[in-house]
């Protein structure tokens, strides 16, 4: 398994990123260029310097004209990240379930909808499904991703329901294909599912009982500063939360 301790510039970052499998520092550097331009909403601009979309999409190795998900897309940021990495050629989905779009008096349905008003991302199409009904022919994706999600299906369901969600993502994924899991990262013994935080040890194990190869745990979005004892909400540290990045294959 590959430790994958940091991807900055300079020449660790190079090293790391030609060892990945995907996209390398040029092809960062490009989509990065991408997202700083166009119409992207000020609101989704301001989240990149937490969120390194694209460096995260490096680390997955998502590239132009693959077919990816957004699961649990919410309003959709990722969605449209995703968009512009695939390109033209590429095909995004984007799933959220009945009760994601409902939430907080639909604000998730209201962002999304405005986000693809007038087909401005004409390469997204939308699964209003549960993840286990997504209704995509089994190994027709490249690539997918669920960010600050599987906290909330683990802590609330439980780790069978857990690995449930991964095994219906392993299903529609090619061999070879790639699941990238982004959480705040929870200690053993807190009450992860006040805090809305998972500790990455879980997450690992529900990952491998799914029948997913752990490539590499990245340390992309981690955070010493978060000392991991506040909710993700507090807002001390919404939006700054010390986070683990999960590289998952579908074995070939």
């Amino acid at each position: 398994m590959q430790r994958v301790m940091s991807l900055s510039l300079g020449a660790l970052g190079l090293a790391l990123f030609l060892a990945l499998p995907g996209l390398g520092l040029a092809d960062s550097h490009e989509l990065a260029e991408r997202l700083s331009k166009g119409d992207r909403a000020e609101a989704d601009r301001a989240r990149d310097a937490g969120r390194k979309p694209a460096e995260v999409v490096a680390f997955l190795g998502i590239a132009p004209g693959m077919t990816v998900i957004d699961l649990i897309a919410a309003g959709g940021y990722y969605t449209e990240v995703l968009s512009v990495a695939v390109g033209p050629e590429g095909k995004v989905y984007a799933q959220n379930n009945d009760f994601v779009l409902k939430m907080r008096e639909g604000a998730n349905e209201k962002a999304l909808s405005a986000r693809l008003a007038g087909g401005r991302l004409a390469n997204v199409e939308r699964l209003n499904r549960e993840v286990a009904e997504l209704g995509l022919a089994a190994g027709s994706v490249d690539g997918a991703i669920t960010a600050l999600n599987f906290h909330d299906v683990y802590n609330s369901n439980g780790e069978e329901a857990a690995q449930g969600f991964l095994k219906a993502v392993y299903a529609v994924l090619k061999p070879g294909g790639v699941l990238g899991v982004i959480d705040h990262v929870g200690d053993a013994g807190a009450d992860n599912k006040e805090l809305h935080r998972i500790e990455e040890s879980r997450a690992v194990a529900a990952a491998k009982a799914a029948g997913f190869q752990v490539e590499a745990q990245g340390d992309l979005l981690r955070s010493p500063g978060d000392d991991h004892s506040k909710n993700v909400f507090d807002p001390s540290i919404r939006g700054k939360t010390d986070r683990f990045a999960l590289l998952l294959r579908k074995p070939r």
